[in-house]
């Protein structure tokens, strides 16, 4: 594997309650130790068939926000096909339709370029399933 090239796996405990996770803090760590001032890009990626990655807004509501939207897009009711788990968990492996479970994003200098309000987050409406993996790849 090339130097430039470096990959991690985190392990998130979410809990048994729909989530969305700021991972940036993860990701500029992870970041400081890797990429030692390089431009480059930053692949942030969940391996599962019920969460995703999102880029947006947290603390100030958004992220209570987008799980109320996907609550109006994807009803945890009884509609679904996909019937394993709790009730209305087949929404769960719809959401990655929706919210997919990778970011791309670049990175200046060694550091993420977010804008200003933007974070990396772990969207997981899966109750059924308490731990996620979330691999962190660097390529610069």
């Amino acid at each position: 594997m090339s130097a430039a090239f470096t990959t991690r796996v985190l392990n998130i405990t979410t809990g048994s309650r729909e989530r969305v996770m700021d991972l940036t803090g993860d990701c500029e760590a992870f970041l400081r130790e890797v990429a030692a001032g390089r431009d480059g890009l930053l692949n942030v990626f969940v391996p599962h068939a019920t969460a995703g990655v999102a880029i947006l807004e947290t603390g100030a509501g958004s992220d209570d926000d987008l799980l109320a939207a996907l609550h109006t897009l994807l009803p945890a009711d009884d509609r679904w096909q996909h019937r394993h788990g709790s009730p209305g968990h087949g929404r769960d492996h719809v959401l990655p339709a929706f919210v997919p479970p990778h970011a791309t994003l670049p990175v200046l200098g060694g550091r993420l370029e977010l804008g200003t309000w933007q974070s990396v987050c772990l969207v997981d409406t899966n109750r059924d399933n308490l731990n996620r993996v979330v691999r962190l790849s660097f390529l610069g």
